[in-house]
């Protein structure tokens, strides 16, 4: 496939070809979706572009309005497909093709977002260090005998503010307030780094276990320098002690103004296709939605497991207070701490942003047309 250089969306879609395209704002590396936006092309003709935004994606909808240029979103977290909805920018899908193919759960209600792919928040372990079935609950994770020998990405980021929530639904604010400070306690170094990053650091002896999602640990087996990583750890499937693993979701939505909203509803359908769940199996692997549909073989041996039962929306309405209570604790202090006097912080947060700087930036398309622009991302 041939990239031109980077252009403005204006000049993107200047083209009548361009009318007919898909456009994708996507907060998840385009390179993850690419398997499945080539085979769509591939059967349908159809081009999609995608534009990485990594942050303000709700507030650059809300900036464009009816004149945005994007037919759908792509994101990772229900808190985030929550947000995105809640704002105002979506609309629902009268589709009989995706509320077949996707679980009520792994739905909005009334179809205002969908569920593509799922992915479990496990715990990597140390072959040599940890013996196998020594972990079995998330609550554990708070117990002394782990002081030292965790390690994890920021408290603050999407994925651990979803299994924080997750123990408030199941534990309530007090409680998960404790586990918290416990899991801070036990650190054995300032939450820095992405999951693969907690894996390298297990096999080079900084610490014994880590959390991290699933499909990780696939990606790290494709690549020679991490392999070395992956092959020191094993997959562990704790669960709620009165429920299950705790599962997450990426997802899709339809804009509000979504200028090619037929040709970006048959996307979504085939996002859910047995094709496409198979591309995302097998490429990225994650947990397809589809039933009936399969992980890969290297998924299906890291072995079962049992979902929580927790509503997704019920983890997206405790995220607040999730977010509140990492930062009362300090999660992400220089060093792990005893202290369990809590501060709340007045300000922001990292999600904030400058107004200006998002006005000032406009995402660039990707596509597996000939007249694409190139992707504009090299984040981690």
């Amino acid at each position: 496939m041939t990239l031109r250089p980077v252009l403005t969306i204006a000049a993107a879609l200047a083209g009548t070809s361009a009318l007919a395209d898909v456009n994708v704002y996507t907060t998840r590396q385009p390179e993850l979706i690419q398997p499945v936006v080539d085979a769509f092309t591939e059967e349908t003709g159809i081009a999609v572009n995608l534009a990485f935004v990594e942050d303000g994606l709700v507030e650059r909808l809300q900036a464009e309005g009816q004149r945005s240029p994007a037919d759908l979103v792509m994101t990772v977290d229900i808190a985030n497909l929550s947000q995105i909805v809640d704002a105002g920018v979506t609309q629902p899908v009268e589709s009989d093709v995706l509320m077949e193919a996707v679980p009520a759960n792994l739905r909005g209600e009334n179809g205002e977002w969908f569920g593509v792919t799922t992915r479990a928040r496990i715990v990597y372990a140390s072959q040599e260090r940890v013996a196998d079935g020594e972990i079995t609950t998330y609550e554990d994770l708070a117990s002394d005998k782990w002081e030292g020998r965790i390690c994890t990405r920021s408290g603050l980021h999407d994925y651990n503010l979803a299994l924080v929530s997750g123990i408030i639904a199941h534990h309530g604010e007090e409680y998960a307030k404790e586990w918290a400070q416990g899991v801070k306690d036990n650190l054995a170094r300032k939450p820095e780094g992405n999951d693969r990053a907690q894996v390298k650091a297990i096999w080079a002896g900084e610490c014994d276990i880590s959390l991290g999602n699933t499909y990780y640990m696939g990606k790290m087996l494709e690549d020679e320098e991490q392999t070395e990583w992956a092959n020191a750890v094993r997959i562990t499937f704790p669960a709620f002690e009165n429920g299950g693993t705790h599962v997450n979701v990426s997802g899709v939505a339809l804009t509000q103004s979504a200028p090619n909203k037929d040709e970006a509803v048959k996307f979504m359908e085939f996002l859910v296709s047995p094709q496409a769940q198979e591309v995302y199996a097998e490429a990225n692997y994650e947990y397809p939605v589809l039933g009936g549909a399969q992980a890969s073989e290297l998924v299906q041996g890291w072995g079962e497991f049992t979902a929580d039962d927790t509503p997704l929306p019920t983890l997206a309405d405790h995220r607040a207070a999730a977010l509140r209570i990492m930062e009362e604790v300090n999660f992400d202090a220089d060093r792990p701490s005893s202290e369990r006097k809590a501060r709340l912080h007045s300000e922001s947060g990292p999600f904030s942003f400058h107004y200006r700087d998002l006005i000032n930036q406009a995402p660039a398309f990707s596509s597996s047309s000939s007249h694409s622009v190139s992707a504009a991302s090299n984040a981690a």
